[in-house]
């Protein structure tokens, strides 16, 4: 089955060049395109993309409450932020409101399509620079820590809670874990509920303010 992927970016040259990329690309559809962060919020929940790529800082209303008003209404979709400075502020707030991971605007065709295929097997699109720079803002703004075991998280779900917040793939965390894809899925959802997110970008987001995380023994490297 093919990726259905639409766009939110009022450039309409980029938005016009993604838009040809994802079209002439085996296993993709590129479902529709907006300009505008309103326009989206009116029209995109017909189309019910897989992905939609979604540019941070549009007229008006931004990307990021673009995300946090469309997560609740499309909840299967993924949402991939479009920037064009690796801002950490700015890519945290999009990962708390429920999006996926970022991408460049300066990427070209190669790594547009790997973030795309990337994020519809479950992982998360981020350098490694920007994760690092995420957890450090987001602690940075803490005002009233949890509490030292939070949520009630068993030693495996900490384990793939983890892996997540590396960017693994669900794939990559079955074979380090030694458990089934279809495990992994089941503790996600798991996670979730115990965290009360949505998202694998609001799970990470609020494993990252946890002043406290349990040693996990034998966890994979």
């Amino acid at each position: 089955m093919s990726i259905r992927v639409s766009i939110v970016e009022d450039d309409a040259p980029i938005r016009r060049i993604f838009a040809e990329w994802i079209a002439q690309t085996k296993g993709f559809v590129h479902v529709s395109d907006f300009g505008s962060a309103e326009e989206a919020l009116a029209e995109v929940a017909r189309d019910k993309p897989d992905i939609l790529l979604v540019d941070i800082n549009l007229p008006g209303m931004n990307g990021i409450e673009c995300v946090r008003q469309l997560k609740p209404v499309i909840p299967e979709t993924q949402f991939v932020m479009l920037t064009v400075y690796e801002d950490a502020n700015h890519i945290f707030n999009a990962l708390a409101a429920g999006a996926t991971g970022y991408l460049v605007k300066q990427a070209g065709r190669g790594e547009l399509i790997s973030a795309l295929n990337q994020v519809h097997e479950g992982g998360s699109p981020m350098t490694s620079y920007i994760a690092r720079k995420v957890v450090q803002s987001f602690h940075r703004t803490q005002q009233q820590p949890p509490s030292p075991e939070p949520h009630g998280l068993t030693q495996r779900e900490w384990q793939i809670l983890e892996l997540l917040a590396r960017g693994q793939y669900y794939k990559q965390i079955a074979d380090n874990l030694g458990i089934t894809v279809l495990t992994v899925n089941t503790h996600i959802r798991r996670i979730y509920d115990k965290l009360h997110v949505r998202s694998r970008g609001q799970a990470v987001a609020k494993y990252a303010s946890f002043p406290f995380r349990p040693l996990s023994r034998g966890e994979p490297n």
